[in-house]
């Protein structure tokens, strides 16, 4: 989507009065998710500069604690492990066990996704303030999970920079109603019925979503072409090359440590003269995992009355404050580290460590009441929403907007 066409949804448009959001102008047609328009309403509004936001968090917030940030790592290792060394002592590789072991691999990628959660930390430098530290941390956890450390390091930079920005987003980007690939999908959708549709899309999104971004460049912003956090001379050059200058050197040095891993795993596989004990304990709960990292990065940036925005509107406020906050509940918040549950304040500074992220949310949601969102909906409810109707974007006064329907049917 090299911009998505202007279309005729701008000439149907009228006033929707909610005290909740205020007066806005919504296209007829218009879906909600729990946030019942406000995001619609935030995109309108004139944002705080980046220092006001910044001076509404207490100063601690900002503070860094390598040993505390090393508990939480070790915290999420040690279950991780824990659930491997359980599955590897007590339940037996054997086909009858198919579904023991499909309750480890969910368990198991559950609790490991907190891994993954505490090296997106450290590329993020909210880890500590010891580069050396934070960076081998990252690096060691992410090459075990097969992530390029250095290359997703610098495309989640970029996604941090052009947040829900319709064209120059990295991840997750919408693509127009009208190109040829999602009339396919309507018109799947409309012969299988939502239900059916969504019951098929959803599995291979969650499954094969991460790697076909890592090597495709899936979803991620369509101006930088086909890119692959593998080769940093794939995808566009110039203004927009996802790895321009030292960047190259280092998706070459994140390169190195996932071909050393592969090699680990098929060590494995030679020692135990079976690929079935490497697929059963690792590749099960990796799966879960990637699954894990996708669904959170949808469901931040993604719903149907989410919009995205161009050049003509967009800026790195209100694309931070379209961000989404959800109620994924105690439990995985604990394992996660409130990755999901504290989003939007994670994008307006990245560098807050999580355990100071709660605290800095509140203060966002009580100084900037009309920008923050947080939808209420239940993660399986928002999930299905997101997957069944978020199909291809329109332009709606000046907003790029998802339709369920397909929008030449209109």
């Amino acid at each position: 989507m090299c911009g998505p066409k202007q279309t005729e949804e701008n000439d149907r448009v009228q006033d929707l009065n909610s005290g909740a959001v205020g007066r806005i102008k919504i296209h007829k047609d218009q879906e909600y998710s729990g946030l019942k328009g406000k995001a619609l309403h935030a995109a309108k509004l004139d944002t705080p500069s980046r220092a006001e936001i910044m001076s509404v968090i207490p100063a601690h917030c900002f503070k860094k604690s390598t040993a505390t940030s090393m508990l939480y790592c070790l915290t999420s290792c040690t279950i991780t492990g824990s659930c491997a060394v359980a599955a590897h002592s007590f339940l037996p590789l054997q086909a009858s066990w198919i579904l023991a072991w499909m309750a480890y691999a969910v368990v198991t990628g559950t609790a490991v996704t907190g891994c993954w959660v505490v090296a997106h930390e450290c590329g993020h430098g909210a880890f500590s303030d010891n580069v050396l530290i934070r960076d081998a941390v990252g690096y060691v956890l992410h090459t075990m999970l097969l992530v390029p450390y250095f290359s997703w390091q610098r495309s989640h930079a970029v996604h941090h920079s052009r947040t829900n920005h319709a064209t120059e987003g990295e991840t997750h980007v919408p693509s127009s109603a009208m190109i040829p690939e999602n009339q396919i999908m309507y018109k799947l959708r409309s012969w299988m019925g939502e239900r059916l549709y969504t019951f098929i899309t959803l599995p291979l999104k969650l499954i094969f979503g991460w790697p076909l971004y890592l090597l495709l460049g899936a979803s991620g912003g369509p101006v930088r072409g086909q890119t692959n956090h593998f080769l940093p001379n794939a995808g566009s050059k110039g203004q927009y090359e996802l790895f321009p200058g030292k960047w190259k050197d280092k998706v070459w040095m994140s390169d190195v440590g996932i071909a050393a891993f592969l090699l680990v795993l098929v060590h494995w596989a030679v020692r135990a003269r079976s690929i079935a004990p490497v697929l059963a304990l690792y590749g099960g709960p990796l799966l879960v995992c990637n699954a894990w990292l996708v669904l959170y990065t949808w469901l931040q940036h993604t719903d149907v009355d989410v919009p995205h925005l161009d050049h003509d509107t967009w800026t790195w406020q209100k694309g931070a404050f379209l961000t989404i906050d959800r109620p994924y509940g105690a439990l995985l918040d604990f394992l996660h580290h409130s990755i999901g549950s504290t989003h939007v304040v994670h994008h307006l500074n990245h560098q807050i460590p999580h355990y100071h992220a709660r605290e800095a949310t509140e203060a966002i949601k009580k100084a900037f009441p009309d920008q923050y969102l947080y939808d209420p909906t239940p993660i399986w409810a928002a999930t299905y929403r997101v997957a069944c109707k978020c199909v291809g974007v329109v332009n709606v006064d000046g907003m790029w907007v998802y339709r369920s329907e397909n929008p030449k049917n209109a």
